[in-house]
């Protein structure tokens, strides 16, 4: 039971930092490059995107014994657009700023790799409950990725948060980095601090393993 929680665990965590699907995958770039002027802007595609992740994973879950093998990148194309049009529709009546402040890349949430990744590779081998877990935790990778991503390029760009004003109109903004050249910088520095954020949490559970293994010898001495 308590292997089986910690595989859960695991299938939640992975898509946070050791298998992050825009930092460490390096897919979905198109939009997070594109959102993420502000941090408004990046939350609505975090959550959007979370949203139509999960119910897709679960949806082709449900439903990966029942898929002809011939057709099924069709079909999960089908139900990725099915949730998508939900997401569209409640925005549109609800949100209609950050629907249009999102534009074409709501709509384009249909062919996005990192959820049509998720599809071919996970959902469709592995059961509904793993299934949704690997959803939130690959969504929630993303949102924290854009989130963090956005606050930089909008904090050092416009001197605000959340619409906010963080720094001093009478000091200089980074206009650069609300255009595509400091989007790419911004991207770059994340991926880098993610590396190096990996390598140092895999030395430590090098170093705890090396400890446990050292105190076993004693015992067994």
């Amino acid at each position: 039971m308590a292997q089986e929680n910690k595989s859960k665990v695991s299938i939640l965590t992975n898509g946070i930092i050791k298998e992050n699907p825009v930092l460490r995958l390096v897919l979905g770039t198109c939009s997070i490059l594109a959102v993420t002027t502000a941090v408004s802007s990046a939350l609505g595609m975090g959550a959007a995107f979370t949203f139509v992740l999960v119910c897709s994973n679960i949806m082709i879950s449900l439903l990966r014994k029942v898929i002809p093998g011939k057709v099924h990148l069709p079909c999960y194309i089908v139900i990725i657009a099915s949730f998508v049009t939900i997401v569209q529709m409640f925005m549109q009546a609800y949100m209609e700023s950050l629907y249009n402040a999102l534009g074409v890349f709501l709509p384009l949430i249909v062919v996005n790799c990192i959820i049509l990744g998720r599809a071919e590779m996970f959902a469709c081998k592995n059961s509904i409950v793993d299934s949704a877990l690997d959803g939130v935790g690959m969504g929630v990778g993303y949102t924290l990725t854009a989130t963090l991503m956005a606050s930089i390029r909008e904090i050092l760009g416009s001197g605000t948060w959340l619409g906010f004003q963080v720094i001093p109109e009478s000091v200089a903004k980074v206009s650069i980095m609300t255009q595509a050249p400091g989007a790419f910088f911004c991207f770059g520095l994340l991926m880098a601090g993610c590396v190096w954020l990996e390598g140092k949490l895999d030395a430590r559970i090098e170093r705890k393993s090396c400890c446990d293994l050292d105190n076993l010898k004693k015992e067994a001495e």
